[in-house]
């Protein structure tokens, strides 16, 4: 007996040495080159201005980083309020930290099953009845007490242990950045929607004024079709425009309507509650300076190529759990405890019962199982390279996208500025000439009808900037890595109170 603990000491430290191996591969974060631009054909260092509302020009800071809380950068308290509480309240939000949670428990049990030996303590009572048999002596009826600690360990000579415990870090990671892809997604969405929604309100508006010029121009009509002077052709061409500006109304109000509804859903607030604030275009500043990251830095910063990234680790932690599964697993076992026929002789010396094991387990033929499944690992991980790669290509895509938008929406509302101004011009011209009577009436409400088109195609242009301007945010990443950390759901609602 003296010898014998010796020996298994030296075993099972060569045993734990042997275990420092692990069986690859290792993983490093793609080195995806990508081009140092944006776009192929570069960018003006600022875009066009308009002189009107929204219309300054806009200047690309390149090489210059987000804020995290990049929405500030409209300068609208009211705006900001609303993402708070949308942060505070917002199911999907919780649902993402939820699972976040729920990943690093699952990371927290699979450490402790690996890292550590399985220790169970056991206590058993039995009656029994021994066979009377004539080989086997006389029939006995007696009690039998069992109480004892066990212990087991698997060693992870090649590593598979260790793999498990890597794939489920990745899905840690990946939830992590999944959290970050919807808190990115939802301050994005509320900020365009309330763009829309200031949109939508100002289109409605300017409807109501092109209808209302429209039909003091149809009853200057029908004066005139009355005294002989027009035909009734003219009439019905006036009624048909004015049923058409009226057809443009109500899907207007619809969308006012719908927008409002999804912005209540976003903060965490039933359609019906009616409390969300009304947005103008004129609440909003237009950021004049546009922070552009790096290319370079892209694939570090948005939380989708993060996410896929993490993927692609846990794929190759999957390869080497594969192919661990090929090599022997041995696992050493000890118990030691005590064994009597009666309680008050349970723990007394001559019931003390012990033992240690070691069990080897080589898999010889699987059919070709093992072999497969290391295969069909191998498979899925050059399927999360492939599609890493893609989610790289798709956000320099948005990136490209939303720069040449900013550029080109600029010069559309430099456009529509100007048709606003020369219809403003027009107008207040003939206002002039009606009052000394150079015009008539109705020239009066033709150019003021005129003159409300050119702001409904203003306003549009408008927005679309606004909107464009936050998609580029977005696009870029949203600033999360300049966030100290990653906030809790009470200490949102704390920030929205």
């Amino acid at each position: 007996m003296k010898t014998f603990f010796p020996r298994t000491s030296f075993i099972i430290i060569a045993l734990v040495t042997l275990s420092s191996c692990a069986v690859g591969p290792d993983f490093r974060s793609p080195d995806m080159a990508t081009p140092g631009h944006y776009i192929a054909a570069p960018l003006p260092a600022q875009t066009a201005s308009a002189q009107s509302e929204s219309g300054a020009a806009q200047r690309f800071a390149f090489a210059e980083d987000l804020p995290a809380q990049w929405w500030t950068l409209f300068r609208s308290p009211v705006l900001d309020k609303m993402i708070k509480q949308g942060l505070a309240d917002s199911p999907t939000l919780a649902a993402a930290q939820a699972a976040l949670r729920r990943a690093e428990e699952d990371l927290r049990a699979m450490s402790g099953s690996i890292l550590y030996p399985a220790v169970n303590a056991g206590l058993q009572a039995t009656r029994q009845r021994t066979s009377g048999n004539a080989d086997m002596g006389p029939s006995d009826t007696f009690n039998l007490y069992n109480a004892s600690v066990s212990v087991s360990y698997t060693l992870d000579l090649f590593g598979g242990g260790r793999r498990q415990i890597e794939a489920y870090q990745a899905q840690v990671d990946y939830q992590r950045y999944i959290f970050e892809a919807t808190y990115l997604t939802l301050t994005a969405n509320i900020v365009t929607t309330a763009i829309l929604e200031a949109s939508s309100r100002a289109q409605i508006n300017s409807t109501g004024e092109i209808l209302a010029a429209e039909q003091k121009q149809l009853d200057v009509i029908k004066k005139q079709f009355e005294l002989g002077a027009v035909s009734k052709t003219a009439v019905l061409s006036q009624e048909t425009e004015l049923a058409i500006s009226k057809a443009g109304l109500p899907p207007l109000e619809k969308q006012l309507d719908l927008t409002r509804h999804a912005l209540s859903v976003m903060i965490g607030q039933f359609p019906g509650e009616g409390k969300l604030p009304e947005f103008s275009l004129e609440s909003l500043n237009l950021p004049e300076e546009l922070p552009v990251s790096l290319p370079s830095l892209l694939a570090r910063q948005r939380p989708d190529i993060r996410a896929s990234e993490a993927l692609l680790h846990q794929a190759c932690a999957a390869v080497g759990v594969a192919t661990a599964n090929l090599y022997p697993q041995i696992t050493l076992s000890g118990g030691y405890g005590f064994q009597a026929i009666t309680t008050d002789i349970l723990f007394n010396g001559q019931s003390v019962v012990w033992n240690l094991g070691a069990g080897l387990l080589q898999p010889i033929f699987r059919g070709g199982e093992l072999t497969a499944r290391r295969r069909s690992a191998i498979a899925a991980y050059d399927q999360a390279a492939a599609e890493y790669r893609q989610t790289v290509l798709k956000a320099f895509q948005d990136v490209a996208d939303v720069l040449r938008a900013l550029e080109t929406d600029a010069r559309t509302l430099q456009a529509q500025a100007e048709a606003e101004t020369a219809a403003k011009a027009t107008l207040a011209l003939i206002e002039k000439q009606y009052e000394l009577g150079a015009v008539s009436y109705l020239s009066l409400l033709i150019a003021q009808r005129d003159y409300q088109k050119t702001r409904m195609n203003l306003i549009a242009a408008q927005a679309q900037r606004y909107a464009d301007t936050a998609a580029l945010f977005q696009a870029l990443g949203g600033g999360w890595w300049n966030r100290q950390s990653m906030p809790t759901n009470a200490e949102l609602k704390e920030k929205a109170d």
